[in-house]
């Protein structure tokens, strides 16, 4: 059976007079079969799963092996032996096979692919290397999921999707397309798992809209244009949305936030996306439970007049990935069943250079009150978080708070560009995030909240100076601990898993949208706020 399509029909709208982006690819339609393949009405591929050998013996197939073979005489263990496959975890061999009993006279590609030790993380890999071999292919069959659990067929879905992610602003068209229609074979009672593959392709729709979201170059991605596909966002899935311009954030005191955006010929915004539940409490319940997310939404950084290195300015378009992490992560909330009231909030503004832009010693105030000195004009990011967090506690009241943003360098020395940081004020919350990390594929390592370096903050002129130095990530996750009072709080610093450097398993090289599965792994649970209240 055929579940329902995904709703990213905003990538490909026209995005302003002069700059239309051209159609992109989208992911591939996933469908449920408790047939085999080769029971199933003509597929170009069909891909069956290698199991490794364990205790000498040799490598095992999974389901639909044996039919196959017999349907089109194929010696898989003869295949298996000349392409080496041992079933390590993403190891593909892939051969045509004439289909002489078919009308049609292109060849059925024949992938075996190798599931390790079937966990997760097997299964997310194994379905972005199924997604790489498929490009340009119609319709596949697979019967990798049949063999996995319930984490384990989510993640195949997920990684099958964002493995096969792919941008493009070519006159002839995108290099490839990925395949157009999966069919998740031999699945018993496939009709009774309908939801497991709706949630899994929300989950891996959020992870592709956050990566299209930070790879849209900057001469299209303005403020605006982010808050535009906000609005979309909020129509297609149910949601309220609000947004700031300019003037209004100039008489409602978002200082951090006009002030990084005053040298822009693109005017800043806040973006504000609210989600209700279908069933539990209503945001209008005064009792209710709200987490608030926040995301960094720089659309470029140049620097500002503390100007980067050219070098240094060719990732930054992708400055906005905590927003398009937000943006994302409302729009799939319904699909993975949050039970709790959530607010996302995308502090929008271009980082760049003109007369009126942000100086060295310039002092702004925030929307609590608390001022800042500008010593470093390239350390703008927790100006415009600062705003943000500081009116989510004064106006929200929310249970957590959750910050995401490409924040730091000194993330990235840290850690290299695989996993992300974190910070937490809150061990229930710092678990909850920690255990998503985990459940998701997008690891994060906890950093701690140095007391003794609150002193590198102080300024002679304001409350705080916005570039102390010393340990980067942390004296910037100290500077926002100060908008965020008693509640219970985790900052993201996913400056170190922004971009890919290459292709790697479901990572695409480029910008990654690196944070919305950990977002729906934490709000998808049941309680979302265990162990927190």
């Amino acid at each position: 059976m055929r579940t329902k399509p995904l709703h990213l029909e905003t990538l490909s709208r026209t995005l302003s007079a002069d700059d239309v982006l051209p159609d992109q690819v989208s992911p591939p339609d996933f469908s449920l079969s408790a047939q085999l393949p080769d029971a199933l009405s003509a597929p170009d591929a069909v891909a069956i799963p290698v199991l490794p050998s364990v205790a000498g013996q040799p490598i095992l197939f999974g389901p639909g092996a044996d039919e196959l073979s017999k349907r089109w005489s194929i010696d898989l263990f003869a295949m298996a032996e000349t392409f080496e496959m041992t079933g390590k975890t993403g190891s593909i061999a892939s051969f045509p096979v004439s289909q002489t009993d078919e009308s049609t006279e292109r060849p059925l590609l024949v992938i075996l692919v190798g599931v390790g030790d079937q966990t997760p993380t097997d299964f997310r890999r194994a379905g972005a290397a199924l997604a790489r071999a498929t490009l340009d292919r119609d319709h596949i069959a697979t019967t990798v999921s049949a063999i996995a659990d319930q984490q384990g067929f989510e993640a195949f879905v997920v990684g099958m999707t964002l493995g096969s992610f792919g941008f493009h602003w070519r006159s002839v068209g995108p290099e490839h397309t990925p395949v157009k229609h999966v069919v998740l074979a031999g699945i018993p009672a496939a009709a009774s798992r309908a939801d497991e593959v709706a949630r899994a392709q929300a989950i891996g729709a959020a992870g592709w809209r956050a990566r299209f979201l930070a790879t849209v170059p900057a001469n299209v991605k303005t403020p605006e244009w982010l808050a535009q596909q906000a609005r979309e966002v909020a129509d297609l899935h149910d949601l309220e949305v609000q947004v700031w311009n300019e003037q209004d954030l100039a008489d409602q005191g978002f200082g951090g936030i006009v002030g990084v955006g005053q040298g822009s010929a693109s005017p800043p915004r806040l973006i504000r996306l609210d989600y209700t539940p279908s069933t539990g409490p209503s945001t209008k319940n005064s009792g209710s439970k709200r987490v608030v997310l926040v995301g960094k939404g720089i659309t470029f950084d140049t620097g500002g007049l503390s100007i980067k290195p050219a070098e240094g300015m060719l990732t930054m378009k992708r400055d906005m990935t905590g927003g398009g992490v937000v943006i994302a992560t409302m729009a799939a909330l319904a699909a993975v069943g949050c039970p709790i009231p959530v607010t996302g909030l995308v502090p929008a503004a271009e980082n760049a250079i003109d007369g009126n832009a942000i100086r060295p010693g310039d002092v702004l105030r925030h929307y609590n009150g608390r001022t800042t000195e500008v010593t470093n004009t390239d350390a703008e990011g927790r100006l415009v978080l600062a705003d943000a967090l500081a009116y989510a506690v004064a106006e929200l009241a929310p249970a957590a708070l959750v910050d995401i943003a490409t924040l730091t360098g000194a993330m990235k020395v840290s850690l290299g560009q695989r996993t992300g940081g974190y910070f937490a004020n809150h061990e229930g919350l710092a678990t909850l995030i920690k255990e998503a990390g985990v459940v998701s594929g997008e690891l994060l390592w906890r950093f701690p909240l140095v007391a003794e370096y609150e002193d590198k903050l102080a300024s002679k002129v304001a409350d705080a100076d916005n570039a102390p130095g010393g340990a980067g990530a942390i004296t910037a996750a100290l500077f926002l601990q100060h908008f965020v009072g008693d509640v219970p709080w985790a900052h993201l610093d996913i400056a170190s898993a922004g971009d890919s450097p290459s292709e790697y398993h479901e990572w695409t090289t480029g910008p990654t949208g690196f944070g919305a599965r950990a977002l729906l792994a934490w709000l998808g649970q049941d309680d979302p706020l265990a162990g927190v209240e």
